[in-house]
């Protein structure tokens, strides 16, 4: 028996600025697959807690990694 590891593209912000990765963390992390809570208390989590305190940090390290095509992680995945 062999085991594998499955690595997929749960998706990236559109630009590395602040109000961009909060987009993006808004959408993802609503998602219920992704935080498996119902959605009062996802909501809660995701919007009162998580990205005001995880989206300017989250914005300047997808900078740090950011190429002038846009996202390494979609401009891989597309090629």
């Amino acid at each position: 028996t062999h085991t594998g590891i499955l690595l997929i593209n749960l998706g990236t912000p559109s630009a590395s600025d602040v109000a961009s990765v909060k987009r993006y963390l808004k959408e993802f992390l609503n998602d219920p697959k992704v935080i498996d809570l119902p959605n009062p208390w996802r909501s809660i989590l995701v919007n009162g807690l998580i990205i005001p305190l995880r989206a300017k940090n989250s914005a300047h390290a997808y900078q740090q990694i950011w190429t002038p095509n846009g996202s390494p992680l979609l401009v891989h995945s597309l090629a």
